[in-house]
Parts: structure tokens; C-alpha cells; sequence
């Protein structure tokens, strides 16, 4: 029995408080959504997620990717609706990876070919923020795009997972249980670090998209102020 789950966990804390600092996740996590800019991070998104379900499936028969292999978490049908709403019905014809998510789905892939364990590392990140922080997250984009229950928000919905605490604490346990000794133990614990890496340079790309739109937001805003005062004034004399 190793102690995965609570070395990926302390191993990380380091990672994941740099990648909520990042100056996208902190917008977002302070209500600041621009639908532009988000319907790009959901195809980003959508792009690491089918070439992880894909090499998870792949190897649902390894012995350490097996028994954590649960379909259930599968992100990739729920993204596609998603897009459908951002993008509308010719959605992948309008979608393309980013740079980032070109080396993050490469860094997948390369994995997968040569130390399939380490996939572990790449679903622990993704998997268990999207349900920790998932209703969360859910709550801040509806807010901050005015979109109403359901409208470009599947991908937080984990319908086939009815007690999401009682799955995570479960899917911890099965962690702890994998046949892994502690060099294989530490690589996985690295690897976790370089996809929390991989996920912030992705966000990165989005700050400029995003500060772009709340400069067109505020200049329309000062722009719409300064035409209603010189009516206001021209009007008073």
C-alpha cells in the first residue's frame, strides 16, 4: 500500500497556489468572466480532455492506470455540449489548440507511449479540481456571463457521480492502493507539478484576451458616462 493521494497532495501545494495566482484564474475567481475568453479556454479544455480519455482508455487494463480508470469523470461529451452553445452546430470547424494546449496534449501523449503511470498525475490534476471547485466555478462563470442553469456549464456537471465527496474520498483510497514503489511514487509527484505548469501557461494565453476585453469593457463604460454627462449638460443649459 503506498501513500499516493496524500504525497500528490502535499507535493502539489506548492503548484496549485501558483496556479490560482495566475492572473486568469484570479479574475475568474473574482467574478471577472468574459464569455470570449472563456468559450477558448472550454476548447482548450476540450482538446486535453479527449487526448486523456483517450490514452486512458487505451490502458484501462494496465495495472496502476486500471483500477483508477473511471468513466464516469469523462469530461470530453460534456465540453462538446458546451462548445455547441459558445460556438453553435459548426463548432469544430471553429475550434483549434492553442500553443499551450498543443505541448500539454503532446506532453499526454508522450506519457502514455512511455511511462503510462504517469497519466495519474495528469488526471489527479484535471479530476479532482473539477470536482472539488466544479459547483464552485459553475456559480462564478453563470454569474459572470448572465447564463441560466445549464446554458455552457456541462462541463462542471458530473451526472453519473451522485455524492462527489464520498467518490473523491474513494478515488484517494484507490490511489493509496496502487502497486507503486517510491521512486515511481516521486515521478508521478513531478509529473503532477509539470501539468499544474502545462494548465498555467494554457491560462496565460488568455490573460491578454481577456485584459483586451475588460479594456474595450471599460473604455465603452467611460465612453457612454462622457456621452451622458454632455447630454446632461446640454440639457441643463
Amino acid at each position: 500500500m503506498s501513500n499516493l493521494a496524500t504525497q500528490l497532495r502535499e507535493g502539489t501545494k506548492k503548484s496549485h497556489t501558483m496556479a490560482e495566482n495566475v492572473g486568469f484564474v484570479k479574475c475568474f475567481l473574482k467574478g471577472v468572466v468574459e464569455k470570449d475568453s472563456y468559450r477558448k479556454l472550454v476548447a482548450n479544455l476540450y482538446f486535453v480532455y479527449s487526448a486523456m480519455e483517450e490514452e486512458l482508455e487505451r490502458h484501462r487494463t494496465h495495472p496502476v492506470i486500471g483500477p483508477v480508470y473511471f468513466p464516469e469523470l469523462n469530461r470530453k461529451a460534456s465540453l462538446e455540449q458546451d462548445l455547441l452553445y459558445y460556438y453553435g452546430p459548426g463548432w469544430r470547424t471553429q475550434v483549434n489548440p492553442s500553443a499551450a494546449t498543443q505541448t500539454y496534449v503532446k506532453r499526454i501523449r508522450e506519457v502514455s507511449n512511455s511511462a503510462p503511470e504517469l497519466l495519474l498525475a495528469h488526471t489527479y490534476t484535471r479530476y479532482l479540481g473539477d470536482l472539488s471547485g466544479g459547483q464552485i466555478l459553475k456559480g462564478i462563470a453563470q454569474r459572470g456571463m448572465n447564463l441560466t442553469d445549464g446554458q455552457g456549464t456541462n462541463f462542471y456537471e458530473f451526472s453519473a457521480i451522485p455524492d462527489e465527496k464520498a467518490f473523491k474520498a474513494t478515488y484517494r483510497q484507490t490511489l493509496d492502493q496502487l502497486p507503486l514503489d517510491e521512486p515511481a511514487i516521486a515521478k508521478i509527484v513531478a509529473e503532477a507539478n509539470a501539468a499544474f505548469g502545462l494548465n498555467m501557461e494554457m491560462f496565460k494565453e488568455l490573460e491578454g484576451n481577456l485584459i483586451k476585453a475588460i479594456g474595450v469593457m471599460l473604455y465603452n463604460s467611460l465612453v457612454r458616462r462622457r456621452t451622458r454627462g454632455s447630454t446632461e449638460l446640454a440639457t441643463a443649459e
